[in-house]
């Protein structure tokens, strides 16, 4: 039996459904195997009184602290933060809420042989510490803005080259991310790439003409998809549809930004070809991606997406900018387009090229069909094995 304690800020509730819900698709497939026993700390940050009254936390405030979330037992302590300020205490304020969970569990019998963190920053600085208070093993996976935001803040790149130095292994989304940690310091050979994975049995190709339908759309449609946040680059898009007369373009995504992306789309003049469609539940998403002639991301930076891999298994091609794991997902032509410039122009340049001469809806889900879930879950169980196995048993705490 491998008993995983999984570690993650990054996860779905009740409030936010659609939050993390990449590491939830892994964690839930893990905790499916045969001889797997799997539990999930899902700390839970709160500014305190008044500031948690605002309508960011309202919801939040309200969740069980403990609760069986689809088949799986998740706890979710609360933690003191500071939005803006609290940054590098985030780890220590996370062990402090973590640690009365995991020593409930123990003495319920969960006796947990890893812990498993889902994210760099703060999960993985917090995940060392608690290894080291319980006496086992613990790996951390790299995603991209762990690295990239959280890995050029002084304070907190000390805490996460500490934190990588400790662990028994390492994981990251893509290779140019494992590069990237390598440039940090951190050592080559205890890093694997870890791909995430897509179901292929809900995303894939549809009836284009009939899905549009199912839409409300008409000609040519170009689809969006991630957070509404300025690193995702949805102002990029909206500003190219200015270039691509009569196609229509939907976002999908929630965030600050909306009010601005609103505007900025009424002060280009396509306010009637955009639609933002906010949150938009994971499980809508294959209609809505098979839908779409073109999927544009235009993010800043990005581990690997899964907005690429979930449009690609929809045979639809993306145009996104050559940043990180982006080569590695594009990996032919008919995949799409890597953008050598972020500009507007480049962007609807590349969609106009895409919808003059469009890709064969199976030659672009080739291109996803690498990334499994069976492949993701089985890497994910023999790496953690075998930090299990290879790993000396180390002192826990005192009785």
């Amino acid at each position: 039996m491998l008993r995983v304690l999984t570690l993650s800020t990054l996860f779905p509730n009740a409030a936010q459904p659609n939050f993390g819900v990449f590491v939830e698709n892994q964690t839930l497939r893990l905790a499916a195997c045969e001889g797997v026993e799997l539990r999930v700390v899902n700390p839970i940050g709160l500014p305190p009184f008044p500031l948690d009254l605002h309508p960011h936390y309202r919801d939040l405030r309200s969740l069980p602290e403990a609760e069986c979330w689809k088949g799986v037992q998740v706890a979710r302590p609360r933690f003191l933060t500071l939005p803006g300020l609290s940054g590098p205490l985030n780890p220590s304020l996370l062990v402090h809420a973590a640690r009365k969970v995991l020593r409930r569990w123990q003495a319920e019998g969960f006796h947990f042989d890893v812990i498993d963190a889902q994210f760099f920053y703060p999960d993985g600085p917090a995940a060392a510490r608690l290894a080291r208070e319980f006496g086992v093993p613990f790996s951390i996976k790299a995603r991209g803005a762990d690295i990239h935001y959280w890995g050029a803040r002084r304070a907190c790149r000390a805490q996460i080259l500490r934190a990588a130095a400790e662990a028994d292994g390492l994981l990251t989304v893509a290779q140019s991310l494992r590069q990237d940690m390598v440039a940090m310091g951190m050592e080559a050979a205890k890093i694997g790439v870890h791909y995430t994975g897509v179901d292929l049995d809900r995303f894939r190709p549809l009836d284009r003409a009939a899905a549009k339908a199912k839409l409300g759309v008409t000609g040519p449609l170009v689809v969006s998809l991630g957070a509404l946040i300025p690193r995702k680059g949805h102002d990029l898009v909206i500003e190219a549809m200015a270039g691509i007369p009569d196609a229509t373009l939907l976002v999908a995504g929630s965030g600050p930004e909306q009010a601005r992306l609103l505007a900025l789309a009424e002060a280009r003049g396509v306010a009637g070809r955009v639609r933002l469609l906010g949150g938009v539940p994971h499980g809508q998403l294959p209609a809505i991606l098979a839908a779409a002639d073109v999927m544009a991301l235009a993010s800043e930076s990005e581990g690997l997406a899964n907005a690429w891999i979930e449009a690609m298994a929809c045979g639809t091609p993306v145009v996104t900018p050559a940043v990180d794991g982006a080569t590695e997902a594009l990996d032919r032509p008919a995949a799409g387009r890597l953008l050598r410039e972020r500009t507007p122009a480049a962007i609807a340049e590349a969609i106009r090229s895409i919808l003059a001469d469009p890709p064969a809806a199976e030659a672009v889900r080739a291109s996803a069909e690498r990334f499994t879930w069976q492949r993701n879950t089985a890497g994910l169980r023999e790496h953690l094995q075998r930090l299990c196995g290879t790993v000396q048993a180390r002192p826990g705490l005192p009785a």
